[in-house]
């Protein structure tokens, strides 16, 4: 296997609150390959957002704090690097999709001064006409009509697709190694959504990128992923191959979220949502932060007492699981994981 384009290694990031400290990242590991995509998914405040802005040092600090770990892209590990030096990264070598456009565009720029202004700051040859010229190709590429007349036009005249498509165009205008897409599809209706995937999906074909995918629609990293971290409580539980985390996973909280995913060919009258909620990250439960909503647990001891670590799992080569229990899923999960993925 080749080299990882980005590499995390026991990163750790708090942020210190009145109520106390918040554990939001906690010794979360993975690596990223060329031309691959990693889906990260995982309810709300499971760290999946959190991580990748630890990534690009994008943590306010204070109140945030990164507390340990690496993060090796191109040979330097970003934590050392100053934030001049993260800014020529940024947009240049890493492009950045976030699931909120109109608050990641500037309302007081043209759009297509602001692809022109990524350009610009990773290539001081090039000239204000190529920028704009160059700007003009790319909206063409994310199928935004009359790219032409559109690079003279503001956020607020984008439709939500639009401004998405925008965005990445931005992220791929300088050939990037690693896209990171953090919810892109979000705020989008089903059609749109559609549309904004093909054209993600295009992106990297054209950039040979490696993608991050941040992601709660298990949907979504079945079509598009081709490795799976789940996230919980701001640690990795569960990892490996799509088809693996999808027809096999072992960990009591994957299956919970498969589970409560609403199924197009049965007739259900209520979705089977994981009990309970997340645990608070200011005071975690002792042992399995999951053993308090697991059907597994059923109170044992080592749930409660022992942190499970990232082990490898009877699935297969590089499918990893922190559940004490892992191998009592075996049975009869197979046929519903793979009805789930079918459905979705």
């Amino acid at each position: 296997m080749s080299e990882p384009v980005l590499s995390v290694r026991d990163l750790v990031t708090e942020f210190k609150t009145a109520d106390g400290i918040v554990h939001a990242v906690d010794h979360v590991s993975y690596d990223v390959y060329p031309g691959e995509t990693l889906g990260v998914v995982g309810e709300s405040g499971s760290g999946k957002s959190v991580t990748v802005m630890s990534v690009l040092g994008l943590i306010p600090q204070p109140p945030g704090r990164i507390v340990g770990g690496e993060v090796i892209f191109g040979g330097r590990d970003l934590l050392k690097l100053s934030q001049q030096e993260l800014q020529q990264i940024r947009g240049g070598e890493i492009g950045m999709i976030f699931q909120d456009p109109i608050s990641s565009l500037n309302p007081v720029l043209t759009v297509g001064d602001q692809i022109s202004e990524a350009l610009l700051t990773h290539n001081s040859k090039l000239s204000a006409e190529d920028a704009r010229k160059r700007s003009v190709e790319l909206l063409h590429a994310v199928r935004v009509p009359n790219p032409d007349a559109r690079f003279d036009q503001y956020p607020h005249e984008y439709s939500g697709g639009m401004r998405q498509r925008a965005m990445i165009a931005m992220a791929m205008a300088n050939q990037p190694k690693l896209l990171i897409a953090d919810e892109p599809t979000t705020a989008l209706d089903v059609t749109i959504q559609a549309q904004v995937l093909d054209v993600l999906q295009q992106a990297q074909r054209e950039t040979h990128a490696a993608t991050i995918l941040i992601t709660h629609d298990l949907g979504l990293i079945a079509e598009m992923a081709d490795r799976v971290v789940v996230m919980y409580a701001g640690r990795v539980v569960e990892t490996g191959d799509v088809e693996t985390i999808f027809h096999a996973p072992r960990h009591p909280y994957t299956l919970g979220l498969m589970a409560s995913l609403p199924r197009l060919d049965m007739d259900l009258e209520r979705l089977q949502p994981i009990p309970g909620q997340p645990p608070s990250l200011i005071n975690l439960p002792p042992g399995c932060k999951f053993h308090p909503r697991c059907m597994l647990s059923h109170g044992r001891v080592r749930c409660r007492t022992e942190e499970p670590p990232l082990a490898p799992t009877a699935g297969g080569p590089g499918h990893r699981s922190a559940c004490h229990f892992k191998e009592e899923l075996a049975d009869g999960v197979a046929a519903l994981s793979a009805d789930v993925r079918t459905a979705s």
